[in-house]
């Protein structure tokens, strides 16, 4: 097993739209194994395929504490089903080294994908707990997508990326998401966030 490098914003490979795994062979195997030992190196919650370079369908998520078990879940070809309710999530992502915004994020998901033997399973995460916004982070990745295209303030954003020497915001990416931002800013602040 290796730790894979992690490809930073600004690489073609984090926007580019990732391919369904037709076969989980020992390459996948090998793939998923290193994505985990690359996550726990650099003490992330999720990681997704295009951040090691591979545009493939796969995604990892381990909400455990440092106090628990590891407890990683793999998710290949993923499809986010049912996604209701809104939230505010503070996040950052390790292809934005110390780069954290406050983000647009559905309360709650329900997820269908392939574990690693290739078995159908469900999983639904609610409440705007960390297990929902990881999934919806990590699956944006599969897709081209990236946490800063929901970014709330988008300025504040700006100028969080170009002080760590990062492109500002693309909008040809960005998402306005009228309805969210709505719902969002009649609760109060949740700074709980993800960083995969």
């Amino acid at each position: 097993m290796s730790i894979l490098k992690v490809r930073i914003y600004g690489d073609n490979v984090l926007r580019t739209k990732s391919k369904e795994v037709t076969k989980i062979s020992k390459k996948i195997h090998t793939l998923v194994e290193n994505m985990l030992q690359t996550l726990y190196a650099y003490n992330g919650v999720g990681l997704a395929a295009p951040q090691v370079g591979e545009n493939l369908r796969i995604f990892i998520i381990d909400v455990s504490s440092a106090k628990e078990p590891r407890n990683p879940i793999v998710f290949i070809n993923p499809k986010i089903i049912k996604k209701s309710g809104a939230t505010n999530s503070h996040e950052g992502c390790l292809s934005f080294p110390d780069v954290y915004a406050d983000v647009r994020r559905y309360k709650n998901v329900t997820v269908k994908a392939l574990n690693m033997a290739g078995k159908p399973f469900i999983l639904e995460a609610k409440d705007g707990e960390l297990l929902a916004i990881a999934i919806q982070h990590e699956f944006d990745h599969l897709d081209g997508k990236l946490f800063i295209d929901h970014a709330r303030n988008r300025f504040e954003t700006d100028e969080k990326l170009i002080a760590n020497k990062l492109n500002p915001i693309d909008m040809d990416y960005f998402l306005e998401e009228p309805e969210l931002e709505e719902e969002i800013s009649k609760q109060p602040i949740n700074n709980e966030g993800e960083n995969g």
